[in-house]
């Protein structure tokens, strides 16, 4: 069964209180690992070699501070 958009909005305006706060805890976990996969995959594939090398060389001159 597949739902629309709109359909999933409705039934998330019906939820009660305590299950909406289930739900929201759930997709920022889901997020978080789908974000997480992607950097993985970007890290494997190369993509922020460039911002490693330049935040290092920003490093190695000293452009930096303790936060």
């Amino acid at each position: 069964m597949t739902l629309t958009l709109e359909q999933i909005e409705s039934a998330i305006l019906q939820l009660p209180s305590d299950e909406y706060q289930k739900l929201i805890e759930w997709f920022a976990d889901l997020d978080y690992q789908r974000w997480d996969e992607q950097l993985e995959k970007d890290i494997a594939n190369g993509k922020l070699e460039a911002f490693a090398k330049e935040a290092i060389a920003e490093f190695e001159a000293g452009n930096c501070r303790a936060i």
